[in-house]
């Protein structure tokens, strides 16, 4: 097992999702941008890549707490915020991953907490791009707890 992992993940505002990673255990370090699926660039969703340590959190709870972050029934949009870039999506970066996540989504959608289905997208990440330094830890450098998402 490696000693530190990336996970991408699209949950609307990427400075509150980045934030609410960040105070997870074994989350080690995190960035904001925009993510395309390999193959399609076509479509560049805010996203926020995080560094874990999967021997204290593992990706199946990191994609747990993703599920807690936003709404995954809504289509393009989370709270004020609409538009494609604004898609619940689950990147990842290989076979292990892509499994985990489809496995995630499938237990989330017959779990009963849900009532609508899951619009979550599971693809492979193509494109990462850095967003610009003032979102890097925007609401930790602003002194805010959450963008009201």
């Amino acid at each position: 097992m490696k000693s530190i992992e990336q996970a991408t993940f699209g949950a609307g505002c990427f400075w509150g999702a980045e934030a609410a990673f960040l105070a997870l255990p074994g989350v080690l370090d995190s960035r904001v941008g925009y993510a395309s699926e390999l193959g399609d660039e076509s479509i560049r969703i805010e996203v926020v890549q995080v560094d874990f340590d999967p021997r204290v959190m593992g990706y199946s709870s990191l994609i747990e707490h993703f599920w807690d972050l936003h709404d995954p029934t809504s289509v393009d949009r989370q709270g004020e915020h609409g538009g494609a870039k604004y898609r619940s999506a689950i990147f990842h970066t290989g076979v292990e991953q892509a499994e985990q996540a489809r496995a995630a989504k499938v237990a989330l959608q017959g779990s009963g907490r849900l009532d609508k289905p899951v619009v979550t997208v599971v693809v492979p990440l193509g494109r990462f791009e850095l967003a610009d330094e003032v979102h890097q830890r925007y609401l930790e450098r602003n002194g805010l707890s959450s963008c009201h998402i």
